[in-house]
Protein backbone atom coordinates (compact mmCIF):
# COMPACT_ATOMS: atom_id res chain seq x y z
CA UNK A 1 0.00 0.00 0.00
CA UNK A 2 1.31 3.49 -1.05
CA UNK A 3 1.86 6.42 1.87
CA UNK A 4 -1.32 8.78 1.54
CA UNK A 5 -0.47 11.78 0.04
CA UNK A 6 -3.59 13.42 2.71
CA UNK A 7 -5.17 12.61 5.60
CA UNK A 8 -8.54 11.23 3.39
CA UNK A 9 -9.08 7.89 2.42
CA UNK A 10 -8.05 7.85 -0.94
CA UNK A 11 -10.36 5.29 -2.20
CA UNK A 12 -13.46 6.77 -0.48
CA UNK A 13 -12.55 10.04 -2.77
CA UNK A 14 -12.36 7.78 -5.63
CA UNK A 15 -15.41 5.75 -4.13
CA UNK A 16 -17.57 8.87 -4.13
CA UNK A 17 -16.62 10.06 -7.28
CA UNK A 18 -16.99 6.72 -9.28
CA UNK A 19 -20.72 6.87 -8.07
CA UNK A 20 -21.41 10.24 -8.79
CA UNK A 21 -20.22 9.92 -12.18
CA UNK A 22 -21.94 6.57 -12.88
CA UNK A 23 -25.60 8.12 -11.16
CA UNK A 24 -25.12 10.93 -13.63
CA UNK A 25 -24.81 8.78 -16.50
CA UNK A 26 -27.15 6.58 -15.80
CA UNK A 27 -29.71 9.22 -15.07
CA UNK A 28 -28.33 10.79 -18.74
CA UNK A 29 -29.47 7.38 -20.49
CA UNK A 30 -33.14 6.58 -18.46
CA UNK A 31 -33.83 10.57 -19.23
CA UNK A 32 -33.12 10.16 -22.97
CA UNK A 33 -35.43 7.05 -22.74
CA UNK A 34 -37.96 8.88 -21.41
CA UNK A 35 -37.82 6.94 -18.48
CA UNK A 36 -37.46 10.28 -15.87
CA UNK A 37 -40.17 13.41 -16.16
CA UNK A 38 -39.21 16.83 -15.85
CA UNK A 39 -35.89 18.70 -16.60
CA UNK A 40 -32.47 17.22 -15.90
CA UNK A 41 -28.78 18.92 -15.32
CA UNK A 42 -26.18 16.77 -14.97
CA UNK A 43 -23.01 16.99 -12.64
CA UNK A 44 -21.10 14.88 -14.68
CA UNK A 45 -16.80 16.76 -14.71
CA UNK A 46 -17.06 18.64 -11.77
CA UNK A 47 -17.01 14.94 -9.54
CA UNK A 48 -14.13 16.28 -7.54
CA UNK A 49 -15.50 19.52 -6.28
CA UNK A 50 -18.04 18.12 -4.50
CA UNK A 51 -16.07 15.30 -3.11
CA UNK A 52 -13.35 17.02 -2.07
CA UNK A 53 -15.57 19.78 -0.10
CA UNK A 54 -18.41 17.72 1.15
CA UNK A 55 -15.06 14.63 2.31
CA UNK A 56 -14.12 17.69 4.31
CA UNK A 57 -16.95 17.82 6.64
CA UNK A 58 -18.81 16.21 9.61
CA UNK A 59 -22.21 14.30 9.43
CA UNK A 60 -23.86 17.54 11.32
CA UNK A 61 -22.98 20.18 9.23
CA UNK A 62 -24.95 21.58 6.02
CA UNK A 63 -24.41 22.29 2.69
CA UNK A 64 -27.05 23.90 -0.16
CA UNK A 65 -27.12 23.13 -3.69
CA UNK A 66 -27.96 24.09 -6.71
CA UNK A 67 -30.40 22.98 -9.89
CA UNK A 68 -27.33 20.82 -10.74
CA UNK A 69 -27.71 18.87 -7.39
CA UNK A 70 -27.28 15.25 -7.35
CA UNK A 71 -23.18 15.29 -6.88
CA UNK A 72 -23.53 17.43 -4.34
CA UNK A 73 -26.35 15.03 -2.57
CA UNK A 74 -24.42 12.13 -2.86
CA UNK A 75 -21.16 13.44 -1.92
CA UNK A 76 -23.10 14.65 1.38
CA UNK A 77 -23.86 10.91 1.55
CA UNK A 78 -27.15 10.64 0.15
CA UNK A 79 -29.05 7.10 -0.68
CA UNK A 80 -29.06 6.58 -4.27
CA UNK A 81 -31.99 4.44 -3.98
CA UNK A 82 -33.91 7.16 -2.51
CA UNK A 83 -32.47 9.89 -5.01
CA UNK A 84 -33.63 7.71 -8.22
CA UNK A 85 -36.96 7.18 -6.64
CA UNK A 86 -37.67 11.10 -6.37
CA UNK A 87 -35.93 11.75 -10.25
CA UNK A 88 -38.57 9.08 -11.14
CA UNK A 89 -41.40 11.17 -8.95
CA UNK A 90 -41.78 8.31 -6.67
CA UNK A 91 -43.18 8.44 -2.83
CA UNK A 92 -40.41 6.80 -1.57
CA UNK A 93 -38.28 9.44 -2.87
CA UNK A 94 -36.44 11.97 -0.35
CA UNK A 95 -39.18 14.90 -1.37
CA UNK A 96 -42.36 12.11 -1.78
CA UNK A 97 -41.77 11.98 -5.50
CA UNK A 98 -42.56 16.43 -5.59
CA UNK A 99 -39.30 17.45 -5.64
CA UNK A 100 -37.60 15.79 -8.47
CA UNK A 101 -33.93 16.75 -9.56
CA UNK A 102 -33.95 19.92 -8.78
CA UNK A 103 -35.03 20.03 -5.39
CA UNK A 104 -33.73 16.71 -3.61
CA UNK A 105 -33.35 17.57 -0.17
CA UNK A 106 -32.84 16.05 3.25
CA UNK A 107 -32.80 18.19 6.40
CA UNK A 108 -31.54 15.28 8.65
CA UNK A 109 -28.31 14.77 6.42
CA UNK A 110 -27.32 18.50 6.24
CA UNK A 111 -28.46 18.41 2.85
CA UNK A 112 -30.52 21.70 2.54
CA UNK A 113 -31.56 21.63 -0.33
CA UNK A 114 -30.75 21.53 -4.42
CA UNK A 115 -32.70 24.59 -5.69
CA UNK A 116 -33.70 25.97 -9.01
CA UNK A 117 -33.41 29.13 -8.77
CA UNK A 118 -29.78 30.87 -8.83
CA UNK A 119 -28.09 31.83 -6.34
CA UNK A 120 -30.69 30.88 -3.35
CA UNK A 121 -28.76 28.28 -1.47
CA UNK A 122 -26.35 31.42 -0.27
CA UNK A 123 -29.09 33.04 1.95
CA UNK A 124 -29.89 29.72 3.03
CA UNK A 125 -26.04 28.67 4.02
CA UNK A 126 -26.14 31.91 5.58
CA UNK A 127 -28.70 30.48 8.34
CA UNK A 128 -27.69 27.77 9.19
CA UNK A 129 -24.80 29.28 9.86
CA UNK A 130 -25.97 31.65 11.58
CA UNK A 131 -28.18 29.41 13.36
CA UNK A 132 -25.01 27.36 14.37
CA UNK A 133 -22.97 30.74 15.56
CA UNK A 134 -26.09 30.79 17.84
CA UNK A 135 -26.39 27.77 19.14
CA UNK A 136 -22.57 27.12 19.26
CA UNK A 137 -22.56 23.86 17.93
CA UNK A 138 -18.99 24.41 15.58
CA UNK A 139 -21.38 23.33 12.73
CA UNK A 140 -20.40 24.92 9.36
CA UNK A 141 -22.45 25.86 6.26
CA UNK A 142 -21.13 25.28 2.45
CA UNK A 143 -23.16 26.75 0.03
CA UNK A 144 -22.64 25.62 -3.57
CA UNK A 145 -22.98 28.26 -6.28
CA UNK A 146 -22.15 28.36 -9.82
CA UNK A 147 -20.11 30.73 -11.86
CA UNK A 148 -23.30 32.71 -12.98
CA UNK A 149 -24.63 33.20 -9.09
CA UNK A 150 -21.69 35.26 -8.75
CA UNK A 151 -23.55 38.31 -10.41
CA UNK A 152 -26.88 37.94 -8.90
CA UNK A 153 -28.30 39.64 -5.53
CA UNK A 154 -28.56 36.82 -3.32
CA UNK A 155 -24.78 35.76 -3.23
CA UNK A 156 -23.33 39.30 -2.48
CA UNK A 157 -26.22 39.57 0.75
CA UNK A 158 -25.26 36.50 1.67
CA UNK A 159 -21.54 37.27 1.75
CA UNK A 160 -22.36 40.82 2.88
CA UNK A 161 -23.58 39.26 6.13
CA UNK A 162 -21.06 36.52 6.41
CA UNK A 163 -18.31 38.51 6.63
CA UNK A 164 -19.63 41.26 9.08
CA UNK A 165 -20.93 38.77 11.57
CA UNK A 166 -17.98 36.18 10.87
CA UNK A 167 -20.44 33.47 10.32
CA UNK A 168 -19.31 29.18 9.69
CA UNK A 169 -19.87 30.00 5.80
CA UNK A 170 -18.08 28.51 2.78
CA UNK A 171 -19.04 29.14 -0.89
CA UNK A 172 -17.66 26.99 -3.35
CA UNK A 173 -18.05 28.53 -6.51
CA UNK A 174 -18.33 26.03 -9.41
CA UNK A 175 -16.53 27.95 -12.08
CA UNK A 176 -18.01 25.62 -15.05
CA UNK A 177 -17.30 28.35 -17.61
CA UNK A 178 -20.33 28.12 -18.59
CA UNK A 179 -23.80 30.29 -17.14
CA UNK A 180 -26.68 28.79 -18.88
CA UNK A 181 -25.38 29.32 -22.42
CA UNK A 182 -23.51 32.19 -21.97
CA UNK A 183 -19.44 31.96 -21.26
CA UNK A 184 -18.10 33.19 -18.35
CA UNK A 185 -15.99 35.65 -20.34
CA UNK A 186 -19.10 37.38 -21.49
CA UNK A 187 -20.77 37.74 -18.34
CA UNK A 188 -17.81 38.63 -16.02
CA UNK A 189 -15.76 42.04 -15.83
CA UNK A 190 -12.74 39.77 -14.21
CA UNK A 191 -11.34 37.08 -14.98
CA UNK A 192 -10.99 35.28 -11.86
CA UNK A 193 -14.17 35.53 -9.77
CA UNK A 194 -12.89 35.01 -6.08
CA UNK A 195 -11.91 38.48 -6.70
CA UNK A 196 -15.20 39.67 -5.98
CA UNK A 197 -14.89 38.36 -1.91
CA UNK A 198 -11.86 41.06 -1.69
CA UNK A 199 -14.76 43.84 -1.97
CA UNK A 200 -15.94 41.98 1.64
CA UNK A 201 -12.74 41.04 2.77
CA UNK A 202 -13.23 37.59 2.92
CA UNK A 203 -10.01 35.15 2.35
CA UNK A 204 -10.18 33.58 -1.34
CA UNK A 205 -8.54 31.06 -3.08
CA UNK A 206 -8.66 29.29 -6.78
CA UNK A 207 -8.38 25.72 -6.94
CA UNK A 208 -8.56 22.90 -9.45
CA UNK A 209 -11.55 21.81 -9.26
CA UNK A 210 -10.53 18.68 -11.49
CA UNK A 211 -8.20 17.56 -8.69
CA UNK A 212 -10.11 16.40 -5.67
CA UNK A 213 -7.30 15.95 -3.05
CA UNK A 214 -6.71 19.70 -3.93
CA UNK A 215 -10.16 20.27 -3.36
CA UNK A 216 -10.37 18.44 -0.50
CA UNK A 217 -7.42 20.43 1.37
CA UNK A 218 -8.67 23.90 0.24
CA UNK A 219 -12.05 23.15 1.96
CA UNK A 220 -10.30 21.32 5.15
CA UNK A 221 -8.62 24.70 6.01
CA UNK A 222 -11.73 26.74 5.54
CA UNK A 223 -13.43 24.76 7.89
CA UNK A 224 -10.88 24.66 9.78
CA UNK A 225 -11.16 28.70 9.82
CA UNK A 226 -15.22 28.57 9.95
CA UNK A 227 -14.98 26.13 13.07
CA UNK A 228 -12.34 28.69 14.98
CA UNK A 229 -14.43 31.48 14.32
CA UNK A 230 -12.89 32.84 11.72
CA UNK A 231 -15.39 33.68 9.28
CA UNK A 232 -16.07 32.70 6.16
CA UNK A 233 -14.61 31.80 2.73
CA UNK A 234 -14.27 31.67 -0.52
CA UNK A 235 -13.54 29.13 -2.64
CA UNK A 236 -13.48 29.01 -6.51
CA UNK A 237 -13.01 25.78 -8.43
CA UNK A 238 -11.91 25.54 -11.63
CA UNK A 239 -13.77 22.84 -13.70
CA UNK A 240 -15.56 22.27 -16.54
CA UNK A 241 -18.97 21.25 -17.16
CA UNK A 242 -19.08 18.29 -19.81
CA UNK A 243 -23.11 18.42 -20.65
CA UNK A 244 -25.47 20.88 -21.81
CA UNK A 245 -27.15 23.33 -19.39
CA UNK A 246 -30.27 20.53 -19.50
CA UNK A 247 -30.40 17.07 -20.86
CA UNK A 248 -31.01 17.66 -24.40
CA UNK A 249 -29.28 21.17 -24.93
CA UNK A 250 -27.47 21.15 -28.63
CA UNK A 251 -24.35 23.19 -26.87
CA UNK A 252 -24.35 25.36 -29.84
CA UNK A 253 -22.80 27.80 -27.69
CA UNK A 254 -19.40 25.83 -26.99
CA UNK A 255 -16.29 26.39 -28.46
CA UNK A 256 -15.21 23.08 -30.27
CA UNK A 257 -12.13 22.99 -28.91
CA UNK A 258 -13.07 23.62 -25.59
CA UNK A 259 -14.01 19.42 -24.57
CA UNK A 260 -11.13 17.61 -25.80
CA UNK A 261 -8.46 19.98 -23.44
CA UNK A 262 -10.76 19.35 -20.22
CA UNK A 263 -11.52 15.18 -20.88
CA UNK A 264 -7.67 15.12 -20.40
CA UNK A 265 -8.09 16.46 -17.29
CA UNK A 266 -10.98 14.40 -16.08
CA UNK A 267 -11.19 14.00 -12.44
CA UNK A 268 -12.46 10.23 -12.47
CA UNK A 269 -10.45 9.23 -14.87
CA UNK A 270 -6.96 10.72 -13.42
CA UNK A 271 -7.50 10.06 -9.63
CA UNK A 272 -8.30 6.27 -11.29
CA UNK A 273 -5.12 6.09 -12.67
CA UNK A 274 -3.35 8.02 -9.91
CA UNK A 275 -3.85 5.64 -7.50
CA UNK A 276 -3.65 2.54 -9.49
CA UNK A 277 -0.45 3.73 -10.32
CA UNK A 278 0.34 4.99 -6.12
CA UNK A 279 -0.87 1.10 -5.46
CA UNK A 280 -3.41 2.12 -3.41
CA UNK A 281 -6.37 -0.25 -5.46
CA UNK A 282 -5.24 -2.29 -8.02
CA UNK A 283 -6.83 -2.73 -11.51
CA UNK A 284 -9.03 -5.49 -10.31
CA UNK A 285 -10.58 -3.90 -7.50
CA UNK A 286 -11.53 -0.53 -9.51
CA UNK A 287 -13.19 -3.30 -12.09
CA UNK A 288 -15.16 -4.33 -8.59
CA UNK A 289 -15.46 -1.14 -7.73
CA UNK A 290 -17.45 0.07 -11.29
CA UNK A 291 -19.35 -3.35 -11.23
CA UNK A 292 -20.38 -3.07 -7.41
CA UNK A 293 -21.90 0.87 -8.26
CA UNK A 294 -23.84 -0.26 -11.41
CA UNK A 295 -25.42 -3.18 -9.53
CA UNK A 296 -26.08 -0.53 -6.76
CA UNK A 297 -27.68 1.65 -9.63
CA UNK A 298 -29.53 -1.22 -10.97
CA UNK A 299 -31.55 -2.20 -7.73
CA UNK A 300 -31.94 1.79 -7.37
CA UNK A 301 -33.79 2.41 -10.75
CA UNK A 302 -35.69 -1.03 -9.93
CA UNK A 303 -36.74 0.39 -6.55
CA UNK A 304 -38.07 3.47 -7.98
CA UNK A 305 -39.92 1.61 -10.73
CA UNK A 306 -41.64 -0.62 -8.53
CA UNK A 307 -42.77 2.61 -5.94
CA UNK A 308 -45.67 3.98 -6.09
CA UNK A 309 -46.54 7.85 -7.60
CA UNK A 310 -48.12 10.37 -5.27
CA UNK A 311 -51.58 10.43 -4.78
CA UNK A 312 -53.70 13.47 -6.07
CA UNK A 313 -54.88 14.39 -2.22
CA UNK A 314 -51.23 14.40 -1.30
CA UNK A 315 -51.00 17.54 -2.99
CA UNK A 316 -51.44 19.73 -0.41
CA UNK A 317 -49.56 17.79 2.49
CA UNK A 318 -45.98 18.56 3.21
CA UNK A 319 -46.31 22.46 2.56
CA UNK A 320 -45.79 23.67 6.15
CA UNK A 321 -43.52 22.42 8.93
CA UNK A 322 -46.78 22.22 10.87
CA UNK A 323 -50.03 20.90 10.02
CA UNK A 324 -52.32 24.26 10.09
Amino acid sequence: MAESTTDVDQSLLLERMELIRRFETRVGELFADNEIPGFVHLYIGSEAVAVGACSALEESDYITSTHRGHGHALAKGLDPKKMMAELYGRTTGYCNGKGGSMHIADVDAGMLGANGIVAAGTPIGGGAALASQIRGDGDVAVSFLGDGATSNGPYHEALHLAALWDLPQIYVVENNHYGEMTSVHDQHPVSDLVKQADAYDVPGEIVNGQDVEEMYEASQEAVERARDGDGPTVIEAKTYRYKGHYEGDPQWYKENEDLPDWRTADPVETYSEKLIDAGVISEDEYEELGESIEKELDEAVEFAKDSPLPEPDAAYEGLYAEEL
